[in-house]
């Protein structure tokens, strides 16, 4: 199991307790403070079969068809190049691995000061796809069985709440996105190898 942009690396260490002692949980994460915080829980926890991994989501450090499941919270929205970062999740699942990873989901379009909004970024709205185009980057990585399944739509009076700390007016621009924003639950798969006259043969990674 990999977790994209682990944090603290909770999510991390409950995963090692349903992968088992004779699997393997992976974090990773681009900022030293983050991969201190969650070796320290990682230690106060006493799990061991975690490794913490420094790295980025678009070249992650690990062999090809290494992974069975990869997971991640709200991460792969505050990449520029998610089109890698699909890539990269494609090649180090294992042939039938699974990706599902809670994300933002954009339906419809979005006005151009959200966009250009760096807090907004931050906050894992103005980098949401909308879902077509989630699908699409996902088919053309590679993947099948893609789904996204919406957990949650963002109101008016919620998408407000965002609006003013990031210095945009909420009266003008929250009943623009009132129900384009939703959390979803994004989930595909890596095919499976194949078997052409008895000889195994892989997806292309």
């Amino acid at each position: 199991m990999l977790d994209l942009g682990s944090g603290g690396g909770i999510d991390v260490l409950l995963s090692a307790c349903r992968v088992g002692p004779t699997g393997k949980a992976y974090g990773l994460d681009m900022t030293y403070e983050m991969l201190a915080l969650a070796r320290e829980n990682q230690g106060q926890a006493g799990v061991a079969n975690v490794e913490f991994l420094k790295g980025e989501i678009e070249a992650i450090p690990l062999p090809d068809s290494s992974v069975d499941v990869i997971i991640s919270n709200c991460v792969i929205n505050l990449s520029g190049d998610k089109d890698r970062v699909l890539r990269e999740a494609f090649r180090v699942l294992k042939p039938g691995g699974r990706f599902t990873v809670s994300d933002v989901v954009v339906c419809g379009a979005v006005p151009a000061p959200i966009k250009h909004s760096l807090e907004l970024w931050a906050g894992c709205i103005a980098g949401a796809l909308e879902e077509s185009e989630y699908r699409t980057k996902l088919f053309e990585a590679g993947f099948t069985a893609v789904e996204v399944g919406p957990t949650r739509i963002y109101s008016t009076a919620q998408a407000s709440g965002f609006l003013e700390p990031a210095g945009l007016d909420p009266a003008e621009i929250a009943p623009q996105i009132d129900g384009k924003f939703t959390s979803a639950f994004v989930r595909a798969e890596k095919p499976k190898a194949r078997v052409y006259n008895g000889r195994e043969s892989r997806p292309e990674s």
